[in-house]
């Protein structure tokens, strides 16, 4: 696998019985050809701005530089629960885009979002790009989310998620490789979730399917 496809085939797979329908075809009037931020390497590496941290128990600070940026468009419901799940599915994303970031596979806050197999398999990630030397630069946009409370009481969470102004760049060498300008670099997110003991919304399975938003 060529590092330019491991953002698009971000293979987080533990599958799940998933009650949502697929994401829509917005979102699409970016253009790829634009500039990848933070790939001359000569910009500030301040922290961007974060989304407010959801109320309830202490969670954990995430931050992304401004090299990085993942925009979370429409990211909000009407009601209160379905919010919830929002929120912290929106967390989980950004907790992960951290961690490679800063090469961290144990990063406790991908650990405090992500639970049993989703867990192990965030960690697997993270670590494939700390083994190559490889931060991620640009941005994403995360854009359609659909939150569902199944009957059970588990959470199902989809959102598409555009990466073609994203890209790699490899820490020693400083090599950028971008993602591929394809509409499979538009990805569906399906995650199933798990309200913990401490009232927080934890990705437990998820699977990611290559141009899903089409």
């Amino acid at each position: 696998m060529t590092r330019s496809l491991r953002l698009v085939t971000a293979a987080l797979t533990a599958s799940a019985a998933l009650l949502l329908t697929a994401c829509g075809s917005g979102g699409g009037d970016s253009d790829p050809s634009d500039k990848i931020e933070g790939a001359d390497g000569g910009g500030a590496t301040s922290a961007s701005p974060a989304p407010s941290k959801p109320s309830g128990p202490d969670r954990p600070e995430v931050k992304l530089p401004s090299t990085f940026k993942a925009e979370f468009v429409g990211w909000s419901s009407g009601d209160p629960k379905k919010q919830a799940i929002l929120d912290d599915g929106r967390e989980e994303l950004r907790a992960k885009y951290a961690a490679i970031i800063e090469a961290d596979p144990q990063s406790e806050a991908v650990a405090f979002y992500d639970s049993g197999a989703s867990l192990t398999t965030a960690r697997k990630w993270i670590k494939s790009f700390v083994e190559t030397d490889d931060s991620l630069v640009g941005s994403v946009r995360v854009y359609n989310a659909k939150a569902h409370i199944s009957d059970n009481g588990a959470g199902v969470l989809f959102y598409c998620v555009d990466e073609r102004k994203s890209a790699t760049k490899n820490r020693e060498t400083k090599k950028v490789t971008r993602t591929p300008d394809s509409p499979d670099s538009v990805l569906q997110y399906r995650a199933r979730l798990s309200k913990s003991s401490k009232g927080v919304w934890q990705t437990v399975s998820l699977e990611t399917v290559a141009g899903g938003c089409k």
